[in-house]
């Protein structure tokens, strides 16, 4: 039989991946899940941030007089806060322990009582105290024959000079979202599909139909055909993600469809390209050395064990400083960078030559596991019986 030419070959190869993983029950159903997932974080985080700025008070008693000054406290604070007038203050201690009420407020305007249920906001705290503290604070001026308003202008005025040396943005903390949404759904995407060209491996393996496939293309070929093709799928559903997501957080108002958001989309998917083919190429020849699928968990454990304690560990130092020394030496790591690398850009904590050095490590890493990856493919999908060991595989 005539040998096809290489790109021919690996061009089939990703073809049948793809027509195949596509159509599947499994994709259809784990974008749909995963996509469910993203819009309830949205939605949840939309709900959070709505609840989180708005307060209920109720008003009995002398402090009735409070409302206009304690709303427009609030909204220099950045908060809602609705008045609710309580002439029962029994009734209004039940409002509160049924939850219709955050707190009741009662006593004079110098000396005000608040009456919660388990704990009051910070915030809440704070708009209440200043209000108190002007009123004593208007009553002591005016005692000294100063005009309250001039006095308050010129404390008003006054403020810290700021001179930051590393200048956090404005919006880091939607960064931080962004990117840790980001490294999240690389590694789901990098540990499932990377695991689904370990379970095809074994497959064709066991079923035989390698043998056939081997028969019109080389071992490499078969190989680097099936990592690409399920790569391109693990990027469709990418893809759908990230644009679904990105939308419905911008017609939330979670945050807004700037550019920092759609580079870091762009960063990812690039990153998810490399990282794909990094993780793959392992996750196929390790698949290679057995003819179960039973035993396919047991060679690919190593590697997951990697990926996910590596993981683990960088959100939770991207969560303490993105810009930490502990933070850049695991995002430089080339098994590590797919999924750390993005979300250090997205909070704008990478420098530019730490993307080009871990994109430099990652692509030279990459090129020395496909290699490796496709000698040890080649020298065991033929194997078939007891696992191999991967000194025998290495050897051939």
């Amino acid at each position: 039989m005539r040998k096809l030419s290489a790109r021919r070959a690996v061009w089939l190869v990703l073809k049948r991946e793809l027509n195949t993983r596509l159509r599947t029950r499994s994709f259809v159903v784990g974008t749909v899940v995963l996509l469910v997932l993203l819009l309830g974080y949205v939605g949840f985080q939309t709900a959070l941030a709505g609840s989180a700025d708005k307060s209920t008070v109720g008003l009995t008693g002398q402090a009735t007089g409070i409302a206009r000054q304690l709303q427009v406290a609030a909204a220099q604070a950045g908060r809602q806060v609705d008045t609710v007038t309580v002439t029962d203050p029994a009734q209004g201690r039940d409002k509160v322990e049924n939850g219709d009420l955050d707190a009741l407020v009662s006593g004079s305007a110098a000396k005000l009582t608040a009456t919660y249920k388990s704990s009051l906001d910070d915030q809440l705290r704070k708009v209440l105290d200043q209000v108190a503290q002007q009123q004593v604070l208007d009553g002591v001026l005016s005692s000294a024959q100063l005009e309250p308003a001039e006095v308050m202008a010129q404390v008003n005025g006054t403020h810290v000079q700021d001179d930051p040396i590393s200048p956090e943005p404005a919006d880091h903390t939607q960064r931080l979202v962004v990117g840790l949404i980001v490294a999240f759904l690389l590694y789901i995407s990098i540990i499932t599909y990377g695991m689904m060209v370990a379970q095809g491996v074994v497959e064709e393996k066991s079923s035989r139909v390698v043998e056939i496939l081997l028969a019109s293309v080389r071992p490499w070929q078969l190989l680097l055909g099936k990592v690409i093709g399920l790569g391109l799928v693990g990027l469709t559903q990418l893809v759908i993600l990230g644009a679904a997501g990105l939308v419905a957080a911008s017609a939330t108002g979670v945050f807004s469809l700037s550019g920092f958001a759609t580079g870091t989309l762009l960063w990812g998917l690039l990153w998810y390209l490399l990282g794909f083919l990094l993780y793959a190429t392992i996750y196929g020849a390790l698949g290679s050395l057995v003819s179960r699928q039973e035993d396919t968990q047991s060679v690919v454990s190593p590697l997951n064990i990697i990926l996910i304690v590596g993981f683990i560990a960088g959100i939770n130092l991207l969560l303490q400083d993105p810009s930490g020394t502990g933070t850049k030496v695991l995002s430089l790591i080339p098994l590590l960078s797919p999924i750390l690398m993005p979300a250090r850009i997205s909070t704008g904590a990478a420098a530019g030559w730490e993307i080009a050095l871990s994109l430099g490590l990652t692509v030279a890493l990459v090129a020395l596991l496909t290699w490796l990856g496709g000698k040890i493919y080649g020298n065991s999908v033929l194997r078939i019986g007891s696992r191999i060991k991967l000194s025998e595989a290495l050897r051939g």
